[in-house]
């Protein structure tokens, strides 16, 4: 038996371009996961007015967080990947993207000429939610679909619940803690649509239960949950974290730690939505100290995470 692991993440644009941003976002938002609308209703829309306009000013904003070796996200999953690989020598290691290269057929094609028998995919999102986990699970069942063969499966669709994953977000929050006092401890997760919650999708409850599971093991300390990064006209999941951050200093809270525990890399939603728009947000309102905590990126200790999800 020849075992391998598959780590699976979001994607990114390969440069950030506008011809490149809008190669990602049109993979990205033509997922039916992700935009769960007719085709015939969402297609034009996309084409005909998302994609003339939005990948101009996202490239604008993919170039403030790019750095001198490429992508963010990009490097923190290889560097993982790498780290992964290490501490498991015996068995194959790759990386794969939903929405960009490595993509995940490429990689499974990958494995399966490598002879692969036992294979773990994790996809790189703590919570479950069919817009995230549930794409990664679709492209793996679509390639096995049509496969000769296929290994022993084990597909991981969430770890938020994984005490190694909750001991190490505490960690940061209580080492932030020892270094300055805090009025409030905000809790920041990527929000989806309130009407795909409504539909049975558990990535609220999966969140609620992370914050709640972390702040058992920080103590008695204020805090508060909200999603971020809401796109398009329908209603979110809320409270919004931008609106959040802006009345927070209005209620005394003007001290501030920040904590994404959904990414587990920095990325465009880490790096300028929080560390950028909603700090600015936040001062302007009357804060003082903003204090973002990043993810794990390359981090052995999540590395050590991956470990013990690839041995479940």
């Amino acid at each position: 038996m020849k075992k391998g692991v598959l780590l699976v993440n979001l994607g990114t644009p390969e440069t950030p371009t506008t011809p490149a941003v809008r190669a990602y976002l049109s993979r990205f938002l033509a997922d039916s996961r992700v935009i769960d609308l007719p085709r015939a209703v969402w297609l034009p829309i996309l084409h005909g007015m998302i994609l003339p306009t939005r990948p101009h000013r996202s490239a604008a904003l993919y170039r403030k967080i790019w750095t001198k070796q490429g992508s963010p996200l990009l490097l923190y999953t290889q560097k993982q990947t790498q780290q992964l690989q290490a501490l498991l020598p015996d068995q194959v290691v790759r990386y794969a993207m939903c929405y960009s290269a490595p993509t995940v057929v490429t990689v499974l094609k990958e494995m399966q000429a490598l002879k692969v028998t036992d294979l773990t995919v994790i996809p790189l999102y703590p919570q479950y939610s069919s817009t995230t986990v549930g794409s990664v699970f679709d492209q793996v069942a679509a390639y096995y679909m049509q496969a000769a063969a296929q290994p022993q499966l084990h597909f991981v669709s969430s770890f938020y619940q994984e005490p190694r994953y909750i001991q190490a977000l505490a960690n940061q929050i209580k080492r932030a803690l020892r270094q300055a006092n805090y009025d409030q401890i905000v809790f920041s997760y990527h929000g989806i649509p309130q009407k795909y919650a409504d539909n049975g999708d558990p990535y609220p409850q999966q969140c609620t239960a992370t914050t709640q599971q972390v702040m058992a093991l920080v103590g008695e300390v204020p805090y508060i949950q909200s999603y971020q990064s809401k796109f398009g006209p329908s209603q979110w999941l809320r409270p919004a974290t931008a609106q959040v951050l802006q009345t927070l200093p209005q209620q005394g809270a003007k001290r501030v730690l920040v904590i994404t525990p959904g990414f587990i890399a920095d990325c465009l939603e880490t790096l300028q939505e929080i560390d950028h728009e909603n700090r600015e947000y936040f001062r302007q309102s009357g804060g003082r100290l903003f204090t973002y905590l990043h993810p794990f990126n390359g981090s052995a200790t999540f590395t050590q995470v991956l470990v013990a999800l690839a041995q479940r």
